[in-house]
């Protein structure tokens, strides 16, 4: 089989686990599928030289960036790193020059700022990290940025959120090349999930939503997420905090900047979601569990937050079959 090409590119300030992250999923697909060929892994940086990265630590790169040129077999990925507001033009003038030619073009974080400034997202929807996401959308308004998912796929174009969300885009491109079976053992030998899906995401529900200031309204939010299961009815969190339904409603959405039916269903897709990762119970009776009471209304949920039904999550993202 032929090899597929990765070519990263590094640059003084980039953060570490943006680089060894994805280059270790890519890595492992070699020691998981030896006769397939895997993938040829090259760094480069402008010059050939050593990068320091943000944490300190120093990355010696296998060549210089500006004598490569991507071509249709390879990976081209733009790790992120500190944002200063600037960019250094040898590697925004390298990607505008060649990053179009590349088979895939991937970021992770704030790499997306690069391929934006270089031009390589307009006109495409893209991810990066949640605290650049106003800037992203301020800066380049010919790039539609979505803030909530951990990655984006758009054509040949895939970005995606902070850190780890690298680890998840670079387990779907090993999945989308080999298949699930080899993408599932690399996982399993890093010991994250196979795999979140693009859509999850960047926060849970509760760091997603603002803590409340006040002990009474942080307290139901706690009880929530306890207990999926339970009677989440405004009325009933309202009595727990000891306020009327009308007032709870109106203090619960400015202390958390959301609703607290909003905040509800967040936290039972989310309960639901690991169970069916997680477990092998049944669709009926995770929908009990999750407070929902049947199959149906799950199915609603999921169409509405995920972009997809329970049935078909599990199918993708559960456990394997024994």
């Amino acid at each position: 089989m032929p090899q597929r090409n990765v070519l990263v590119v590094l640059y003084d300030g980039v953060q570490s686990l943006d680089v060894t992250g994805p280059v270790e999923v890519f890595d492992g697909a070699g020691r998981c599928r030896p006769g397939d060929g895997g993938y040829a892994i090259r760094t480069l940086s402008p010059g050939g030289g050593p990068v320091r990265t943000g944490s300190g630590l120093t990355l010696v790169p296998d060549g210089d960036l500006e004598g490569a040129r991507p071509g249709p077999d390879t990976t081209l990925l733009v790790p992120g790193g500190r944002y200063t507001g600037d960019f250094d033009p040898r590697i925004t003038d390298w990607l505008r020059a060649h990053g179009g030619r590349a088979g895939r073009l991937v970021s992770v974080c704030t790499g997306g700022l690069l391929l934006a400034e270089a031009g390589l997202l307009d006109g495409r929807r893209a991810a990066t990290h949640w605290s650049v996401c106003e800037r992203m959308a301020r800066d380049y308004p010919r790039v539609t940025v979505e803030p909530d998912p951990i990655y984006v796929r758009d054509g040949h174009v895939a970005t995606s959120a902070g850190v780890t969300a690298g680890i998840d885009l670079a387990l779907a491109l090993v999945e989308e090349d080999l298949g699930q079976d080899v993408a599932l053992l690399i996982a399993r030998h890093l010991v994250v999930f196979l795999r979140r899906p693009g859509n999850q995401a960047q926060f849970s529900a509760q760091l997603a939503a603002q803590t409340a200031r006040r002990e009474p309204l942080r307290e139901v939010q706690h009880w929530i997420s306890r207990h999926p299961g339970g009677d989440l009815r405004v009325e009933a969190l309202a009595a727990r905090a000891a306020l009327s339904p009308r007032h709870f409603a109106r203090a619960f959405q400015a202390e958390t900047g959301v609703t607290p039916g909003r905040y509800v269903e967040r936290v039972r897709v989310e309960h639901a979601r690991r169970m069916l990762e997680e477990s092998g119970e049944g669709v009926a009776r995770i929908s009990r569990a999750c407070g929902y009471g049947t199959p149906e209304a799950l199915r609603r949920a999921f169409l509405r937050t995920l972009g997809q039904s329970p049935t078909e999550y599990r199918r993708r993202f559960g456990p394997p079959p024994a």
